[in-house]
């Protein structure tokens, strides 16, 4: 049971990945075509798309230990884990404000890419589900 759980999580986990960098390959292109000088703008959507599948990979794993821990230190762990997540973010967040080579409003929607690709995912299973 626990190695299936395991590989359906790390299958799931690729497939995730595998689709936030196509869409975000994808929104690059639509930025070159739609804007004359986007350096700024797909610096900032790939910087922010790294940082968000990196932060999804720190919750894998985070998850997964918790899994194996004492019932008592579980909630420490994850708040802990959960805090340093979104310092990160907050980092991140500073670094896009301050820094003039990315577009402060292209690394937010990179934020959002891994959130994006499993809501696109929900929503077609269930368009899939009633045209069935």
């Amino acid at each position: 049971m626990g190695s299936d759980l395991l590989s359906l999580t790390k299958n799931t986990e690729y497939k995730i990945f595998r689709r936030v960098i196509i869409f975000t390959l994808i929104i690059i292109g639509i930025i070159l075509l739609a804007i004359p000088n986007p350096k700024d703008d797909i610096l900032g959507l790939i910087f922010g798309s790294i940082i968000n599948l990196l932060n999804f990979r720190l919750m894998s794993l985070s998850l997964a230990k918790a899994m194996k821990m004492p019932q008592a230190k579980i909630m420490p762990y994850v708040v802990g884990s959960y805090m340093a997540r979104y310092i990160i973010y907050g980092i991140v967040l500073a670094i896009a404000a301050l820094a003039d080579y990315l577009n402060f409003y292209t690394v937010v929607l990179g934020f959002f890419m891994v959130k994006i690709v499993i809501m696109s995912d929900t929503f077609y299973d269930m368009v899939k589900k009633r045209t069935s």
